[in-house]
């Protein structure tokens, strides 16, 4: 699923020679909307998903393809290494994470692992992913420490508004824009990013 023709084309021609013919392209589009069909139809053992493919984008096809076809494995590929991309493609139910700067020959032994029901990531997308703490303390302003304090205290909004002397909108809105700088999707990762980030001590 890329929409650069002459990657997949590469991919065509390169994998069948490096692969002593073991590994094949069986179908490919750049459309993101549409890989969920064709993988049903192609029945492939893998796919590989180019995650910044236009609008609807990769990271829905990666879910779609999950949702209608989950006995296929889904590799993530991108030309960045922005680790928010790679673990929302992760949640999304691909197997791993490979750059598209791999040459053909350093692309077959992680897919053939994927298959053989291996997850794979680069050394140094991995040891991004599991550092103990996604932000540090100096990463927030003081408002937006207290708001994450509050948040992590388990507070309702209208109390978190009393206390900030702001509205329950104004609340919710910097909520949502302080899960959006902490990377998390809810109240709770919030809480969590808290206490490792030594805030609640």
């Amino acid at each position: 699923m890329d929409d650069h023709p002459l990657f997949v084309r590469g991919l065509e021609l390169l994998l069948p020679v490096t692969s002593d013919n073991r590994a094949e392209v069986v179908g490919s589009t750049g459309n993101a909307a549409t890989a969920a069909g064709l993988v049903s139809r192609c029945l492939p053992d893998l796919v590989l998903v180019d995650l910044h493919l236009p609008p609807p984008g990769g990271v829905r096809a990666v879910a779609a393809i999950r949702r209608t076809t989950p006995q296929t494995r889904v590799v993530a590929m991108s030309g960045s290494t922005d680790p928010a991309t790679v673990l929302e493609a992760l949640r999304a139910g691909a197997e791993g994470y490979l750059p598209k700067t791999s040459g053909p020959e350093e692309l077959l032994p992680p897919l053939l692992a994927v298959l053989d029901g291996w997850a794979v990531l680069p050394a140094e997308l991995l040891r991004v992913l599991l550092r103990p703490s996604r932000v540090t303390p100096v990463d927030l302003d003081g408002e937006e420490r207290r708001l994450l304090c509050a948040i992590a205290a388990g507070r309702h909004t209208v109390d978190i508004a009393e206390e900030l002397h702001v509205s329950e909108r104004t609340v919710k809105r910097m909520t949502a824009a302080l899960l959006r700088k902490l990377r998390v999707t809810n109240r709770a990762e919030a809480a969590a990013v808290a206490g490792q980030a030594g805030l609640l001590e």
